[in-house]
């Protein structure tokens, strides 16, 4: 059985599978595709000809745990997905997430509330970006990556399967930590290499490169290769492995 509230608007075209849930103020644009067992949370705006697999849930409202430090927003904007995007099964999205046109989230990916995703985005399978992020048009978080809140990944950025993030160098303990939470920034076109750490607030220069496995522990140059532990200057970015309009 699939329930629409009276005050949802579907488009065109509109597919919806069985024991799908359509709240309130919901809009879907012409040809989408809704998979079984979907929930679009009151007022979630899904643009035309996406594709919703089995299991999503868009919208979510965010939770907060008894001794939890996370600031819980009173209200939150709906959660808005562009034109083509492609959402894989048992994908959460967020309330207050917007995601850019053509974007594919991939199977059990989890994006956080208040995070902006650009166009023709690849957010992997199982990524999960924490709130309050950045991600820009052209990215591609692989596998199982973890993006910590409060960090920025401009366009044309490569993160490789399970890289961790953070943004706490206080591991939790004082107050004092609440001045200094940021995660990393990663410039035009960085890469970063499988299972490599970046640590808070460290900034990854235009087209720089953070091999597999090394951490980040400072900011690295643009164009300049950086491998081990901690991560250490090797060489330049090759030339020909630089963005065609990076100097």
């Amino acid at each position: 059985m699939t329930g629409v509230d009276p005050t949802a608007r579907l488009g065109k075209g509109v597919q919806l599978g069985e024991n799908t849930l359509v709240e309130a103020s919901v809009v879907v644009g012409d040809n989408t595709v809704v998979g079984h067992n979907v929930v679009l949370n009151r007022g979630t705006r899904i643009g035309t000809g996406v594709r919703i697999d089995d299991n999503v849930v868009i919208g979510k409202q965010p939770m907060r745990a008894a001794l939890s430090t996370l600031e819980v927003e009173d209200s939150l904007p709906p959660a808005e997905i562009g034109d083509g995007c492609m959402i894989g099964t048992s994908v959460v999205i967020y309330a207050g997430c917007r995601l850019g046109k053509k974007t594919l989230v991939a199977d059990l990916a989890t994006i956080r509330e208040n995070v902006t995703v650009g166009d023709a985005t690849i957010v992997g399978r199982g990524v999960a970006i924490e709130n309050l992020c950045e991600v820009g048009s052209k990215v591609k978080l692989e596998t199982g990556c973890y993006i910590t809140a409060r960090s920025v990944i401009e366009d044309l950025c490569f993160v490789a399967p399970m890289v961790v993030t953070s943004n706490d160098n206080f591991l939790g303990r004082t107050e004092e930590r609440f001045k200094h939470t940021k995660g990393p920034h990663l410039k035009r076109g960085a890469r970063i290499g499988a299972g490599a750490v970046l640590l808070p607030g460290v900034v990854i220069g235009e087209d720089a490169v953070v091999g597999a496995g090394a951490v980040a522990v400072r900011d690295i140059p643009a164009r300049k290769v950086y491998f081990g532990v901690p991560a250490r200057e090797i060489r330049d970015t090759p030339v020909e492995q630089r963005l065609p309009d990076s100097k």
